[in-house]
């Protein structure tokens, strides 16, 4: 009887919940054909943002890196000569890479930058198979030229 009381009746409970969650809907998207609507705040991918001239917006300044609380953005700045200018100021950055197994995603990055370089789009599939794929140079971050009319 107290085999009954300990074990049958738990499991027969259980298997109660369980039938009465089968009779409801489904809700399933099939991804990637079908794609879920986001949160109009999502935050994912990092982007680096140019002028409309093709001028990098990105200085140099490093205040991304301050602001990251992860820890997983470096930016290594260098200055802007006559014949090579990258940049409307007097810095930019020569290497900026996010390790993104690092991010959280927080957009504290994005509010620091005083020129509105760093940008978080909804850009969310970024698997990768390797380790090293998860850290994005500034090659990967940055956005094509514009087309010059």
């Amino acid at each position: 009887m107290d085999l009954i009381k300990s074990v049958v009746k738990p499991m027969l409970a259980g298997l109660g919940i369980t039938r009465e969650r089968l009779k409801r809907d489904k809700i399933t998207f099939m991804y990637p054909e079908e794609v879920r609507e986001q949160h109009p705040r999502t935050r994912w991918r990092h982007v680096l943002t140019r002028y409309e001239s093709g001028l990098e917006r990105c200085i140099g300044c490093s205040l991304c890196a301050g602001a990251c609380p992860a820890r997983c953005i470096y930016v290594q700045a260098d200055e802007n000569t006559d014949d090579a200018r990258f940049s409307p100021g007097e810095r930019y950055a020569v290497r900026y890479e996010i390790n993104m197994l690092r991010c959280i995603f927080c957009g504290y990055c994005q509010e620091a930058c005083p020129t509105g370089a760093i940008v978080l789009r909804k850009d969310f599939e970024l698997a990768n198979y390797h380790r090293e794929q998860f850290v994005y140079t500034k090659e990967m971050l940055l956005e094509p030229m514009p087309i010059q009319k």
